[in-house]
């Protein structure tokens, strides 16, 4: 930090801001799935400590403070929605990061830093860069979160390091001439299309299933056709209050982190030897609420709040009766194992009714699709002859959809020129371009399924884009292509670098 140093006006600039979206990493111990003890992994031929993972994830919480959004998308992406994969994902790709900056030479000098540092979004205000702001956060988040000033400027470095390697990545990307004409137009001329949709229901209902097939598949599946497992639980929850829910920012913050903090203080009782979930609830002046027995499938009423609690309390076992806290949107659960049913073999008239319904939906299946495959034939074989499309379609005996028009690319609306969703546009229609984006005026698609039911799709015809603005959308659009290939490139190159590193997660 020589340079922070020797102009104490930057030293402001770059001490850390900490703020909320993973701020909960460390109250709740990570989990890492089958990565134990104080090993997160082996990479580089060296050992990456549990440790030195931990320290490195809190730079992802503070490049989402940072607002270094396209940093943070970059390392993390694939990983979904699951907080877990993000992190171990933006740990992983962050220490190759590093690794391949040092072997290409790359490193930013502090001036570069320093000027990236006055930019982050977290620091700006109606006139650029806002010390006030900077200051508050400084004085009030860095310390108790365990950072110091030198972690904004790894951070920025990182940044700087991914940007440089980008733009050496990105020197041999293009787009030929001949592609963009032919997606651009593919992309945006209007489709005009006829659907003829298939429900296995309407081939189930007159399916008959004899106990000879029952038996059989009984006999087949025996180990599969079990009782569901039930859970009972017992929980704390240590919830905002109504007032302060509607609190924002700073304020939410601290109001979280104070029910983070009961949500530690709670657990850290539970680890007692002897200790009992009852007793140190009530130490604590924490209410005890207990549900009924649920499936994993349906979990109890009071559990639906958040999709995870039922899914935390299939992993509680004997041994491990007592869940981390699990962070919901408006405080904290801890869970309880109570009682536990276990999944029991069915008898074969147990089984019966499941087994039948299954049978029917797999023959109902077959021949939807059978009969989907005789009317492509049909329809293919009219355009060969030169018949009319509805006369082909009567003549099959199916029943046909007009889609309204509609283009594979839509083009984004600001918000000021928001229009009404379409009048009998289909929800399956992404399904619907899917299945049409490459079929020529006149060609019929093979048959689509979509879940128990499906569809084919005609192509009636192609209308030419015909907009003022199109060379300004063409344009955009060949920015657009081009930005993909380049972040495909990239990927690809942090993919095979990642696998060079001879990763290997430690496993207990």
């Amino acid at each position: 930090m020589k340079l922070l140093r020797k102009h104490r006006d930057w030293l402001m600039i770059v001490i850390a801001i900490l703020a909320i979206p993973f701020i909960f990493y460390f109250v709740q111990r990570p989990d890492y799935g089958a990565m134990r003890s104080d090993k997160f992994a082996r990479m580089y031929d060296r050992n990456v400590s549990m440790l030195e993972a931990q320290q490195t994830l809190r730079l992802l919480t503070l490049a989402q403070a940072l607002g270094m959004s396209d940093f943070v998308q970059t390392l993390t992406a694939g990983a979904g929605q699951n907080p877990n994969q993000t992190a171990v994902q933006f740990i992983v790709n962050l220490l190759v990061l590093r690794h391949e900056a040092a072997r290409l030479g790359i490193r930013p000098g502090y001036a570069e830093i320093a000027g990236v540092v006055r930019t982050l979004p977290a620091f700006q205000g109606d006139s650029g860069f806002d010390m006030k702001k900077f200051t508050d956060f400084a004085q009030n988040a860095l310390a108790p979160m365990g950072l110091a000033e030198e972690h904004v400027e790894q951070l920025v470095r990182d940044q700087l390091s991914l940007n440089q390697i980008k733009q050496l990545l990105a020197a041999g990307v293009t787009v030929p001439k001949g592609e963009l004409d032919v997606n651009f137009q593919r992309g945006h001329d209007t489709l005009f299309v006829t659907i003829i949709r298939f429900q296995s229901a309407d081939l189930s209902k007159d399916i008959q299933i004899g106990d000879e097939e029952v038996q059989k598949h009984y006999d087949a599946h025996k180990a599969e056709l079990k009782t569901d497992e039930k859970r009972k639980v017992e929980f704390v929850s240590l919830a905002l209050t109504d007032e302060e829910k509607k609190l924002t920012g700073k304020e939410r913050i601290e109001a979280l982190q104070k029910l983070s903090d009961r949500a530690t203080d709670f657990t850290q009782a539970l680890l007692e030897k002897g200790a009992d979930f009852s007793h140190a609830a009530e130490k604590l002046k924490l209410p005890v609420h207990e549900t009924g027995e649920f499936t994993k499938a349906e979990p109890d009423p009071q559990l639906k709040v958040d999709a995870q609690l039922g899914d935390a309390a299939f992993k509680l076992s004997a041994q491990e009766p007592n869940s981390d806290p699990i962070q919901v949107a408006d405080g904290f659960y801890i869970l309880h194992l109570a009682g536990n049913t276990e999944a029991r073999p069915l008898a074969l008239e147990e089984a019966k009714p499941k087994i039948v319904e299954t049978i029917k939906k797999s023959k109902a299946r077959e021949l939807m699709s059978t009969k989907a495959a005789e009317v492509v034939q049909q329809l293919r074989e009219a355009k060969q002859s030169g018949q009319p499309l509805e006369a082909a379609i009567q003549k099959s005996g199916v029943k046909a959809e007009k889609v309204p028009p509609f283009s594979l690319i839509e083009e984004e609306k600001p918000k000021s020129q928001d229009k009404e969703p379409k009048k009998n546009e289909p929800a399956d229609l992404p399904a619907i371009k899917q299945a049409v984006a490459f079929l020529n005026p006149g060609e019929t698609s093979d048959f689509f399924p979509a879940g128990e039911n499906g569809f084919i799709a005609v192509l009636e015809k192609r209308e030419p884009l015909a907009d003022a603005n199109a060379a300004e959308k063409k344009a955009a659009y060949e920015k657009r292509l081009l930005d993909n290939k380049r972040r495909i490139v990239f990927m690809e190159w942090l993919r095979d670098r990642g696998q060079a590193a001879g990763l290997q997660f430690q496993k207990g």
